[in-house]
């Protein structure tokens, strides 16, 4: 049986807003394993606030940018060891240009990334790097790079810099608004697919699992419990598929219904979220 500890409780805790005695029996259950005890409690039906990718981030700038035309844009998460690093100044000069060669010279990967030139100075990226960590005394590494091309493309930074966004729409135009909101949707509501047809199947297949053990757990029988589950499904995808979740700014409407009042073909076709909370 695998040892549990206090602070492993209090992560699980700080992580799904569970009990600390539901914590630790689930700790116990799951024989340490996190992942399988967010899921024990999600079973059992404990309201978990799960953070999905955003668990265990260390400190560091994330920062998104669009070009001038918004044809492109880019979004970069350079990470370092502590917070007073990251606020420093000299730091978000570092993640600004290393941001903007990003964005200027196309690169398909991180690796691609840390072999363009910085700044034009005669080091590329991944030599500045390590400059700066024998420099500042701390681990410092790209851990995210993603970019995004689309007819339109909407860049927004959320203020600290600790979370940023993308969103790629369907046709070019004055949409920069429409693009903000969603891209602040995107911050905001961390969706984990554009749509339900984006959904990983081994994610929905989970959530089929927990919403059959919970109509069990309330008395269901196991026909009805595999029925049940399937329904509460499509609450899963209209809470956390992009273009299915309501509308930040009036729930009245889906992300979709907002911008096909805006313009009849306009749709959200990609976007990308980087997160250090």
């Amino acid at each position: 049986m695998a040892t549990i500890t206090a602070s492993e409780v209090n992560k699980l805790r700080k992580q799904t807003g569970s009990g600390m005695m539901d914590c630790k029996k689930a700790l116990v259950e799951a024989n340490g394993d996190f992942d399988a005890a967010v899921d024990i409690l999600r079973k059992k039906g404990q309201k978990v606030a799960a953070k999905r990718g955003d668990r265990d981030a260390a400190e560091g700038l994330t920062i998104a940018k669009a070009n001038a035309d918004g044809s492109k844009g880019v979004v970069v998460m350079v990470n370092c060891e502590t917070d007073f690093v990251a606020k420093n100044d000299d730091f978000n000069t570092f993640v600004e240009t290393i941001t903007n060669a990003a964005l200027e010279n196309k690169p398909t990967s991180i690796e691609e990334l840390n072999k363009l030139s910085y700044a034009g100075n005669g080091m590329t990226i991944g030599e500045k790097i390590t400059e700066q960590i024998g420099k500042i005394g701390e681990k410092i590494e790209i851990s995210v790079f993603n970019t995004i091309e689309a007819g339109k493309v909407v860049a927004y930074n959320h203020p600290g810099n600790q979370i940023a966004s993308l969103v790629g729409l369907s046709i070019a135009g004055d949409f920069s608004e429409a693009g903000r909101d969603i891209a602040m949707q995107v911050a905001a509501m961390a969706p984990i697919a554009l749509d339900q047809e984006s959904v990983d199947k081994a994610i929905i297949d989970k959530e089929i699992e927990i919403g059959k053990d919970q109509a069990i757990a309330e008395g269901k029988p196991a026909d009805l419990a595999e029925k049940i589950s399937k329904g509460r499904l499509n609450k899963f995808f209209k809470e956390n598929t992009l273009v299915n979740q309501a509308f930040i700014k009036d729930n009245k409407k889906s992300v979709s219904q907002y911008l096909k009042d805006i313009d009849s073909d306009l749709a959200v076709t990609d976007f990308k979220r980087a997160a250090l909370v």
